[in-house]
């Protein structure tokens, strides 16, 4: 079988795609550092343990006066930034974001806007990012701002979910602000908005400021309004659905808080490390970037814990060098044993949960196996490939007690077998809704908890043996005014929707040598990128009405 005749098994970017650099960057540290990072979770010699620290301000109901009274004892004297991108490379990690001014208004730059900041009111009496992105520029690291548009300082009210709506007062110094982040401090790769009730004028005004300046640079999804450039998920989300797009999931060392917490507990530093590397494994699996947080002390230093946790991490990558990072997802679901990765003629089967009887099976595999190995050790493994059923011995005594990984190496790139193919009956194919695969992503209506979860793309497969023309017949509903793309193996028609389900569309040129058919339904030219596809397919039909 030709490799026109399978499906390709490995996911890999568009170079066309304006976001692919930005997707290849994969694996980030986050910084959340400020005035909150000398409080450290406490208030009044109490611990704060409602909400995330670096909010105490607003779970401690401080007051402005006294709240700012604490940026004169925020030293930052121990603030390495040489150190911190150090860290950051040594932990496999490619880019750095930080926070330029969280929802305390409190800027960790200099700022013509305003003396609320880290150069005019504090004993440092320097611009962190200045001195950060430098040294991201010496170490080779992108780099990136978090700037947040609730702001207590220049007059939000507190409010527990954080969606303030945003006065038309605050928005001159809100672009202000982002000028000076986007013009300072040289290339920005990543600016990522947090909170607040934006109308959709204010995110395509702030969005469009970035774009305008950095044109490179990617905008998250929290900018609202589906103005972002990629998707940002919830804290510490990891998704167990398809997603198409770019997304991210920004993930936090304790889900308590992002923020310097000095009473945190810490301890059991290889579960921690077990438990953020199955996250990243699951994130980069399914395509999407992970920004890992940590949380320095008011001085400025790392925490010890936070900095072992993310060289260790960083040691499981040395030792799997090919499997994690510069990998691209793959057309296989989530396995009960884990997670796939694919890079070229390799194939990396992460094994997060152990089977009981040793052995792992992954489906479909059509491409040729010429080995199976422990990666990172070469420790050969008992393994067999009967019905495109690959299944694997795992050792009783894996070489790497953290996680073990498996490399599969093959003959050539990896073609899979999908796992529903619907076969035709006198040249008609009948696609059931239980054939018919979704892939999703999130939109929003404007902020935090108004996050939905759309689909956006349905897909089927289709075994053929034919050469002629067919039609594609959709029976269920369809937004009547939206623009439908249908795809059906390398030819597109586009149908408004309510022509959809009134007739049938093409018509489409099938060719024998394609013997597993793409099918799927998009939107065309959707107002935002995760615009729902507002479809519910009862059934799908195509008939082949000429052949050759």
């Amino acid at each position: 079988m030709q490799n026109n005749k399978r499906i390709a098994g490995e996911f890999v970017l568009d170079r066309n795609n304006q976001l692919t650099t930005w997707q290849e960057l994969q694996f980030g540290m986050f910084i959340h550092l400020g005035i909150y990072s000398q409080l450290g979770g406490v208030w009044n010699g109490e611990p704060i343990k409602r909400g995330y620290s670096e909010q105490i301000q607003m779970w401690a109901n401080i007051s402005r006066d006294d709240y700012a009274e604490v940026a004169s004892q925020l030293t930052l004297e121990n603030f390495d930034p040489q150190a911190i991108c150090s860290l950051a490379k040594e932990s496999g990690m490619k880019y750095i974001v930080i926070t330029s001014k969280h929802h305390d208004g409190f800027c960790m730059f200099d700022t013509k806007t305003t003396d609320y900041n880290v150069v005019k009111s504090t004993p440092f009496a320097q611009d962190v990012l200045k001195l950060l992105s430098e040294e991201c520029r010496k170490q080779g690291l992108k780099f990136g701002v978090y700037f947040s548009l609730v702001d207590w300082y220049q007059g939000h009210k507190f409010d527990w979910n954080n969606n303030n709506e945003i006065p038309k007062s605050m928005e001159p110094i809100i672009e202000e602000q982002l000028q000076e982040l986007m013009t300072n401090y040289g290339s920005i790769a990543e600016v990522w908005f947090d909170m607040s009730s934006p109308t959709a004028e204010q995110s395509a005004k702030f969005a469009n400021i970035v774009h305008q300046f950095q044109p490179e640079a990617a905008v998250n999804g929290r900018i609202w309004n589906n103005q972002g450039d990629f998707r940002t998920l919830d804290d510490n989300q990891i998704p167990l659905i398809n997603l198409d797009g770019a997304w991210q999931t920004p993930a936090s060392i304790y889900h308590e808080t992002w923020g310097y917490r000095s009473w945190q507990q810490r301890d059991d530093v290889s579960g921690k490390v077990r438990d953020l590397l199955k996250s990243l494994i699951s994130i980069r699996s399914r395509g999407g970037n992970y920004l890992l947080n940590i949380g320095p002390r008011g001085d400025g230093s790392v925490v010890e814990f936070e900095a072992e946790v993310l060289q260790e991490i960083g040691k499981w990558i040395m030792r799997h060098p090919d499997a994690l990072l510069g990998t691209n997802p793959t057309g296989f679901k989530r396995q009960s044993w884990g997670e796939v990765t694919a890079n070229g003629e390799n194939l990396f089967l992460h094994v997060t949960e152990w089977p009981k009887n040793g052995k792992i099976t992954i489906p479909g595999v059509m491409t040729t196996v010429k080995n199976v190995v422990e990666d990172g050790f070469n420790r050969a493994l008992n393994w067999n490939k009967k019905d495109l059923n690959l299944e694997i011995t795992l050792p009783k005594i894996p070489k790497d007690e953290l996680l073990t990984t498996i490399r599969v190496e093959l003959a050539n790139e990896l073609y899979i077998v999908p796992n529903t193919i619907t076969i035709d009956s006198d040249n008609i194919w009948k696609i059931k809704l239980s054939d018919i695969e979704k892939s999703y992503n999130f939109a929003d209506d404007g902020n935090y908890t108004s996050l939905v979860q759309t689909n956006i793309r349905q897909s089927a497969y289709l075994s053929n043996h034919q050469d002629g023309k067919a039609f594609v017949q959709v029976y269920g509903k369809a937004n009547p005014e939206l623009n439908y793309a249908i795809n059906l193996g390398t030819e597109i028609e586009v149908v408004k929707g309510k022509d959809l389900m009134d007739g049938m569309v093409g018509p489409f040129i099938l060719n024998s040598e394609v013997e597993i058919l793409p099918f799927n339904i998009k939107l065309y030219k959707p107002i935002h990128r995760n615009k729902d596809l507002e479809l519910d397919v009862e059934s799908i039909v195509i008939k082949l009405v000429e052949a050759k």
